[in-house]
């Protein structure tokens, strides 16, 4: 099962839940796909798309996914990655009106460096991070980590 978090930001992230109906319909995407929208109002035949979860039900999704696509969120990446899951993250970009900025292109790209997530910069090569993600291992996540501190810190520092 894929599950699809796409946080509690009042903004719309259509562009990605497309892609992911696109590539269903491709048959690329063959497992059964469960959606966390938030406030992205989609409707498709393909997946199973909930508006907000209560937090249990979003946990046992995902303990249950074998992938799990998210926006570029820190607590939506950090949750998945505390569990071991492999996780493909996809920023929320201002030009498309998602976000009030770009700072979720950073917080992918470090994750995405210190091996933790497949980050990609657009919902277009989602197809190829999917195709990674069969092979992909990812690091292990460790509570208290200094390199995630340095990560957080790393992006806090490139805000001012």
């Amino acid at each position: 099962m894929i599950l699809v978090m796409l946080g509690t930001q009042n903004n719309s992230f259509h562009r990605l839940l497309e892609e992911i109906d696109r590539l269903i319909n491709r048959g690329i995407i063959k497992e059964k796909v469960i959606v966390q929208a938030g406030y992205t109002k989609y409707s498709s035949d393909n997946m199973e798309i909930f508006g907000l979860i209560p937090q249990e039900k979003l946990k046992k999704y995902q303990d249950e996914a074998d992938l799990i696509i998210t926006h570029g969120g820190v607590g939506s990446i950090i949750s998945s990655i505390k569990l071991g899951k492999k996780v493909i993250a996809v920023p929320r970009l201002h030009e498309y009106g998602e976000h009030v900025n770009d700072h979720q292109k950073q917080i992918v790209e470090n994750f995405n460096e210190e091996g933790y997530i497949i980050g990609i910069k657009d919902v277009s090569e989602l197809e190829k991070a999917i195709e990674k993600s069969e092979k992909f291992k990812p690091k292990k996540y460790e509570g208290n980590n200094k390199k995630m501190l340095s990560i957080i810190e790393n992006y806090i520092d490139n805000l001012k």
